[in-house]
């Protein structure tokens, strides 16, 4: 700590004169930061500067204590004592026995049968156990067959046939006409056993209905639990459920337990539309809340490249609901690492607690029979590190939003309006300085933007994939430093002249007045998540009025410097919150992003973005030290060193750590590839292995490992042929542009697609419609492309528009469980009126894959030799696959 005896004070202004020059020759540009009334002198007082390394303690201890507890309170996995009525240990045996089988992917036999006979007898042991009691069990094993559009990844259509939908239907025996829905799916996708997506959550759901059927006290509504068999076919079984079985028309709400993650907490990441009785209902019977409006307002955003079974029941059945996951721990997610031992039994404890408490809740809840009378309306919702939820209406946040902003433009305007040319000096002087915050972040993230850059170019991208916090080091170093030196740069030569202290007052009201324009701006569009700058504001303000007098009289003594980082406490602890799940949820994301999206922009503007929301309020003590050169010196050196060892290779981006996996993901197909004329003859064709790197860094590390995996054998798009001419699974060929494709010997699948056109007959309104019929294995995807100047008019899928165009080109999905009929299905066409002699014959191309995800059609020898030479630390998800094109 320093005597500011000798600081710099601003001579007095002349009346004549607005530029104010110290006795030394500096001059002021932004003008008088006394802001007196008259132009006297102000009296001499002795006020403390802070030691530049003492700021730099308290800052930094400040932000690991606030971090050391958001990890710690996410480690509390179970507050408190279990009240014994979730058995997480019999749920434990449940996902045991329902992983046992490997992965489950829709139409296979570990999905349709081994995991539903499994199910049933759970389930059956329930109903007789719980006979004697107030309560009735009904089973329903439904197969729906079904279609229907979806604007997801761009969007395309659907098609499902007899998919399994396992629902128990638990009520008290005189009957319910309402019901609640709790939702989770068995099914997998290839190649994971998917223990956290999603069968914990089934073995949670069987441990929920055991628990609620053995109640000695009868249930005021009934509970529909729904098994779904068919998710990870986007979303399939939960369509079939809400739209066409009898049940459906009964329920009033639902849950759905999903995961984007392994293991952890359970997050409430969105509720409704509306319904605001939702939220207060859990708040009001979690054991362990863990809920954010921030994730549901991000997530219904579409920024996160997924979706759930509640967009289905949301927008197909018109009914609300409560939309929980698992979100830690997304490296493994979809992958061999999903396994049963990585979740903690008390995150199935956890999970049990909550969600037999909210579902008991809700059915005894009269507002669930009439839950229309409560739909208006929308919540605030936020848990304070796990312990409490925050809940309160969205008007009342508006209000309470509001009257925060007001109060602080209360604070600035009586500042504003001090008599003599104090007020007007102040203003221009908050405009100036607000300018120079609002450059420094600017230039701040530009800078660091240029590093990450340079990270790329020299082929290092993605180092934080597995050493997450060298980005901080690096690209928080980076930014830390550009702002410190901005701000000392413009202390020392823009405001040259001007007590310290003031300027320190003056930063501290750039902040406040830039988060609450951020708080208004949000509040007007309706925003909930606008609490989050209404915390930034209220806390600090009523911080500054409460130490206003120790300010004024000693300056930044200790003592104020440690009860203003105090008074920041809480809403920094939620904000670093709010960082923790932002971070946890876009790095692994950014594993999985495709090749087209630089991930080291991505991360670095997240880490800068993340600075300069932590650092507003630390602005006011880069003008309350005298110095800033042993940090600038401290950051320079993190920099530097971080950049070395980033830049020279020694962070590696993967790792195949048992404890600790960070895999690189790749797909990789052996397909044979068919091209028929318009003639029906076969034109050209091949085979090969194809590959897909679905992240940036492509094949740069694989290389090494596979030689011939080299930028020889990239494909190249051909725009005259369907999804150019490749067997995509899913509408993501813009995300992954760069594919690989090595020479490889046809396969030969026992049993192979039958395509067949079955009539082209014209219409009386000049359309032609196309009649088509396919049989092959569970999941298939139909690739329709007409050519320049056709266009389909109409197609027996979904409501019978066409309702998504990729580019020219229609992507159907196809899937079905056991025993399907052959799947027909016609479109009609308007041919081109002026056919384009230069494109494809014709007037549309139409392309069938067939994808093989079990059983012995799932592999070859080929696949098994080249799996085989992919480093530990990469996980390979194979299949077989063909494709067939044809031209009409």
């Amino acid at each position: 700590m320093e005597s500011d005896t000798a600081v710099r004070r601003i001579k007095p202004f002349a009346t004549n004169n607005y530029v104010a020059q110290d006795n030394d020759g500096s001059v002021d540009r932004c003008g008088n930061n006394g802001y007196g009334g008259e132009p006297k002198r102000k009296p001499e007082v002795s006020l403390y500067l802070l030691r530049e390394g003492l700021a730099a303690l308290l800052v930094s201890v400040f932000i690991l204590v606030l971090w050391g507890l958001v990890h710690f309170s996410l480690q509390q996995l179970v507050i408190g004592k279990p009240t014994g009525e979730f058995n997480a240990v019999r749920a434990r045996l449940h996902l045991d026995q329902i992983t046992s089988v490997g992965p489950r992917p829709v139409g296979s036999p570990e999905n349709e049968v081994l995991t539903v006979g499994y199910l049933l007898e759970q389930i059956e042991k329930i109903r007789v156990e719980s006979a004697a009691g107030p309560h009735q069990l009904t089973v329903d094993v439904q197969r729906p067959t079904g279609s229907f559009s979806i604007d997801f990844l761009g969007g395309f259509t659907s098609f499902y046939d007899r998919v399994t939908n396992v629902a128990v239907r638990l009520e008290p025996k005189s009957g319910s006409q309402h019901l609640m829905l709790a939702n989770c799916h068995f099914d997998t996708v290839a190649n994971s056993p998917g223990a956290s997506d999603d069968a914990v959550s089934c073995a949670v759901m069987l441990e929920v209905l055991h628990s609620l059927a053995n109640q000695s006290t009868a249930l005021r509504h009934g509970v529909v639990f729904l098994f779904n068999g068919a998710e990870e076919n986007v979303l399939q079984a939960s369509h079939g459920f809400i739209t066409q079985h009898p049940w459906a028309k009964q329920v009033r709400a639902f849950i759905n337990l999903e995961a984007a993650g392994v293991g952890g907490k359970e997050v409430v990441f969105q509720t409704g539309p509306e319904n605001p009785w939702l939220v207060q209902a859990y708040v009001s019977a979690a054991k362990h809340p863990f809920a954010s409006v921030v994730g549901q307002e991000v997530f219904q955003s579409g920024i996160i490249p997924s979706d759930t079974d509640f967009r289905i029941y949301r927008d197909f059945g018109n009914i609300p609901g409560i939309d929980l996951a698992f979100i830690e721990n997304g490296f493994i997610y979809h992958t061999k690492y999903d396994t049963a031992d990585r979740i903690l039994t008390d995150s199935i404890q956890r999970a049990g607690d909550n969600i037999l408490a909210v579902l008991r809740y809700l059915v005894m809840s009269e507002k669930l029979a009439d839950s229309s009378e409560y739909r208006h309306g929308n919540m605030v919702f936020f848990d304070l590190l796990g312990f409490v939820v925050v809940a309160y209406p969205a008007r009342v946040g508006t209000i309470l939003n509001y009257m925060v902003a007001t109060a602080t433009f209360v604070y600035l305007a009586k500042k504003a309006s001090m008599p003599g040319n104090g007020g007007g000096r102040y203003v221009r002087d908050l405009a100036c300085a607000t300018g120079v915050a609002v450059l420094s972040w600017v230039v701040t993230l530009l800078s660091v933007l240029i590093i990450a850059l340079l990270v790329t170019l020299l082929g290092c991208s993605m180092f934080w994939y597995n050493h997450f916090y060298a980005a901080i080091c690096l690209y928080g170093a980076a930014a830390t430093g550009k702002m410190v030196l901005i701000h000392t740069l413009a202390k020392n030569l823009y405001f040259g002249g001007v007590r310290l202290v003031e300027l320190g007052d003056l930063f501290f009201d750039v902040s406040l007045l830039l988060w609450c324009c951020s708080l208004v701006w949000l509040t007007a569009q309706g925003l909930c998540s606008a609490y989050v700058p209404m915390l930034m504001v209220a806390f600090p303000l009523v911080t500054k009025l409460l130490l206003a007098n120790e300010f004024k009289h000693r300056g930044a003594s200790v003592k104020y410097s440690v009860l203003y980082l105090m008074g920041l406490a809480l809403p920094y602890v939620h904000f670093m919150f709010l960082i923790w799940v932002v971070f946890e949820i876009f790095t692994p994301i950014l594993g999985r992003s495709g090749t087209e999206i630089p991930p080291e922009l991505v991360l670095a503007t997240l880490v800068t973005l993340a600075t300069i929301f932590l650092s507003s309020f630390f602005l006011h003590f880069i003008y309350l030290v005298r110095s800033t050169k042993w940090i600038l010196a401290g950051l320079g050196s993190v920099f530097t060193i971080m950049f070395l060892l980033v830049s020279c290779g020694f962070l590696f981006p993967y790792s195949a750590s048992p404890d600790s996996p960070r895999p690189k993901r790749v797909f990789l197909q052996h397909t044979t590839r068919t091209f028929h004329n318009l003639q029906g003859q076969v034109e050209s064709g091949d085979s090969g292995l194809w590959i897909n790197s679905f992240d940036y860094t492509g094949i740069q590390h694989l290389a090494p490992h596979i030689p011939e995996l080299n930028d020889s054998v990239r494909t190249d798009c051909r725009e005259d042929r369907p999804f150019c001419g490749y067997p995509w699974y899913l509408p993501v060929k813009f995300l992954s542009k760069k594919n690989w494709y090595l020479p490889a010997p046809p396969v030969s699948p026992s049993s192979p697609v039958e395509f067949s056109l079955l009539s082209k007959e014209e219409t009386s309104w000049g359309t032609i419609k196309m009649t088509f019929s396919a049989k092959g294995p569970s999941h298939m995807s139909l690739y329709l492309m007409p050519h320049k100047g056709a266009s389909l008019s109409t197609w027996s899928f979904g409501d019978g528009t066409p309702q998504f165009d990729l580019s020219g080109e229609y992507f159907v999905f196809y899937s079905h469980g056991l025993d399907a009929p052959t799947w027909t299905f016609w479109f009609e066409i308007q041919p081109p009126t002026d056919p384009d002699p230069s494109g494809p014959e014709g007037m549309i191309s139409v392309a069938i894959s067939t994808h093989y995800f079990f059983g012995k059609d799932h592999r070859t020898a080929e696949l098994e030799g080249i799996l085989g030479r992919f480093p530990a630390w990469s996980f390979p998800s194979s299949w077989v696959s063909t494709y067939d094109m044809y031209r009409y």
